[in-house]
This record gives C-alpha cells, structure tokens and sequence, in this order.
C-alpha cells in the first residue's frame, strides 16, 4: 500500500478512538491525561494523548488496557514501545499517539512543552 492510497479516518472515528483511548486511561487510574491536536503541527499524527502513571508496573498495565479497549473498538496499535522498561510506553494508534508516562519522565522530557503551540482539546468524558 502507497501512502496515496492510504485513507484516513473519517473525523468521527477519530474521536470514538480518542474516547476510547481516555476512558481506558481513566478507568485504570492514569493521571493528569492531556489530549493534544497537533495537526497543524505534523503529519504524522492528529493527537497526542499524554498521561502519568504511579508506578513502572501501573504504567505497564495503563498501556494495555489501552491497548485492550482499542483493539475491542476495532483499531488495532500500528506499534508499541517501552512496555519491557515501564517509565514510558508509546502506544501508536491510527492517527492517535499515547504516551504514558511516570512523573518523573514526563517531567523530564516535557512533551507538553515541546508541543506547545498545539491546541489542547479538553477531555470527552
């Protein structure tokens, strides 16, 4: 498949995959989860999901659990990184990347910061 035949979602299948992406963070306890449009900003992804967890193990189990609801809703992750270390795993969705994160790591490393001139899209719970 060429990336001219590749389609992109229809804006409402985007947001069913960004409701289902907060709501499985939300259901296992994640914290301060940041929704970011950075359309205007790449290519590559629509939104960016950012979220803390507690511990390298809650950080394990927030992904799956993301990983889980979306592949339940139909959208299978087209990769996933750093579930063997824990501090920060990448889960890549069609058009919605979510990082989570510890503390301590998001602090470090400031996406939030680094994407600033997107605009953040308050949670749709």
């Amino acid at each position: 498949m060429t990336a001219s035949t590749i389609k992109r979602p229809r804006t409402r299948t985007r947001r069913s995959l960004e409701t289902v992406v907060v709501e499985a963070l939300e259901d296992m306890k994640a914290a301060n989860i940041k929704v970011l449009d950075v359309r205007s900003l790449t290519d590559i992804t629509d939104l960016m999901v950012i979220a803390s967890g507690t511990s390298d193990r809650h950080v394990r189990s927030v992904a799956d659990r993301v990983i889980e609801k979306a592949k339940e809703a139909g959208f299978r992750p087209f990769g996933i990184e750093g579930e063997r270390d824990g501090e920060w795993v990448l889960v890549d969705l069609p058009d919605v990347l979510v990082h989570i994160m510890l503390p301590r790591v998001r602090e470090f490393y400031g996406l939030e910061k680094l994407w600033s001139a997107s605009h953040s899209l308050p949670s749709p719970a």
